[in-house]
């Protein structure tokens, strides 16, 4: 992953935490020779249950939710932790101290297509790949909630005396729909520390905005020149897209040409041709990503688009698509071409831009672009701005867009946790990574919606993050550095 770092003294003032205790190391060892084995059985479970959320089937009432929730009773049981289920969340909890600590993960996952996988998405695959779990959820976020799990038991075994509560928040919409956990944090009492651990470390002290740009393209043609046909690709809207087609009519040598010299300036990623009767099947694989860090994938819609530059497509829906794309995106990802929309913070980074998914409906060919922006621009003017760009392409194109949506997402810079020193150093203590420091992410978290919540973990620095991606993993070794780290975590933020 890469990321963002910023001094600690930067954003915070300086405040001296004890290094991990000798007791604490202790409790840490004693976690992963005591659950280890235990905690990847109990991911195993829970990646057996997809827990995609569909449209028409409310989460409460889809079967998958409805058996990964027992599960987690079921668990919770053993365990010895308190248990209670609120329809979108459940809070599994220990000890009846008035002020709490939460730890915030989620449930749901996204979806993954069945044959970019060796075995089952939905099957904790440990052989295919020797020293990689491989399954959907594992780095997002299940692998996140059994590392909890045996972190509090692990608390529990010794009879840790803490001051806060321990509670473990398992929503389950966060990839679909945040309102019903808005709804529940109405009534839900703050806690004194919150952490996500749906996400990075060393400490995520910042989060982009997740915004959203997507036009429907509705236009027709004659059809006697050269056009496009059946452009699709992408899988979900918060995944760079690693498969985009089109079918190509009318083309003859002289265009054939011209693609294929495109195709030739494309790097990092595998075009093919193939001729069909008299029309010709363009197709680019690429490599999926989390979309909040499109320079970790290779975006197969750009670089689809990018096989057309300098063709005259006629103006049906799917030409028009590609003329956008080519306009305002590009390869670029950081919203260069697109108006004055990009910009960048000196901690956060530059806002990303991405096209991510192409849906046909009734309604037309719908185009969603993924954006991810950072403070330093206010809604309002970055509105107006996306508003300009867009009137002027519809201008310079002289056509209309009769839809376009827009949603322009929220960032989160946090610079007065009080806990996130604490939890720097737990996380220098175990990496030994003297030099860590706090970082910002892309994607966002539920820690909006707290109001002193920084992240911490799974995926570490420097390391690809697999979430959303076709090949989400993590390593058994992961899983034990995480185990330590969220042990320490409980016993220094419980008696904090």
């Amino acid at each position: 992953m890469k990321f963002a770092l910023l001094p600690c003294a930067a954003l915070f003032a300086t405040n001296v935490f004890a290094a991990v205790t000798p007791s604490t190391e202790k409790l840490a060892d004693y976690a992963v020779s005591e659950y280890q084995s235990a905690q990847i059985h109990s991911l195993a479970n829970m990646v057996s249950f997809p827990t995609i959320n569909k449209k028409g089937l409310d989460t409460t009432e889809n079967p998958d939710f409805i058996g990964f929730k027992s599960l987690l009773k079921m668990k919770a049981a053993e365990l010895g932790f308190d248990y209670q289920d609120f329809g979108h969340t459940v809070l599994i909890g220990m000890g009846n101290q008035e002020e709490k600590v939460t730890i915030v993960t989620h449930g749901d996952v996204q979806p993954a297509d069945p044959t970019k996988w060796q075995q089952s998405p939905f099957f904790l695959d440990a052989t295919s790949e020797p020293g990689k779990l491989i399954a959907r959820g594992t780095e997002d976020d299940k692998g996140a909630i059994s590392t909890a799990l045996y972190a509090m038991k692990t608390l529990k075994d010794n009879n840790v005396a803490l001051n806060n509560r321990i509670e473990l928040m398992v929503y389950l919409a966060e990839e679909s729909d945040w309102e019903p956990l808005k709804r529940f944090m109405k009534t839900y009492q703050q806690p004194k520390y919150a952490v996500t651990i749906d996400a990075s470390y060393p400490v995520v002290v910042a989060e982009k905005g997740w915004s959203l740009v997507a036009p429907t393209f509705t236009g027709s043609s004659p059809q006697t020149g050269v056009y496009v046909s059946e452009l699709k690709g992408g899988a979900f809207v918060s995944q760079i897209p690693e498969d985009a087609s089109v079918v190509l009519h009318n083309a003859d040598a002289q265009i054939l040409d011209i693609v294929k010299q495109n195709i030739s300036t494309l790097k990092d990623v595998h075009v093919t041709i193939t001729p069909q009767d008299d029309t010709f099947l363009i197709s680019v694989k690429g490599e999926s990503a989390h979309s909040s860090e499109p320079e970790a994938g290779h975006n197969a819609i750009a670089h689809l688009a990018e096989v057309f530059k300098g063709i005259d497509l006629e103006n049906n829906s799917d030409g028009q698509a590609i003329e956008f794309i080519n306009q305002l995106i590009g390869l670029d990802l950081y919203g260069a071409q697109f108006g004055e929309i990009a910009y960048r913070h000196a901690f956060m980074g530059p806002m990303t831009v991405a096209p991510t998914l192409l849906k046909r409906s009734e309604n037309g060919l719908k185009l969603s672009v993924n954006l991810r922006r950072p403070v330093g621009k206010t809604e309002v003017l970055l509105k107006s701005q996306i508003d300009t760009a867009l009137s002027n392409w519809q201008a310079s194109n002289n056509m209309t867009l009769d839809s376009i949506e827009i949603h322009i997402g929220t960032p989160m810079l946090l610079d007065d946790a009080p806990h996130a020193e604490a939890l720097l150093d737990i996380f220098k203590h175990f990496t030994g990574d003297k030099n860590a420091s706090f970082v910002s992410i892309g994607g966002g978290t539920n820690a909006k919606l707290f109001d002193n919540a920084v992240s911490f973990g799974p995926s570490m620095p420097g390391k690809k993050y697999t979430g959303h991606s076709e090949h989400e993993f993590l390593t058994p070794e992961q899983m034990a550095l995480n185990l330590k780290m969220y042990t320490a975590m409980m016993v220094k933020l419980g008696n904090m």
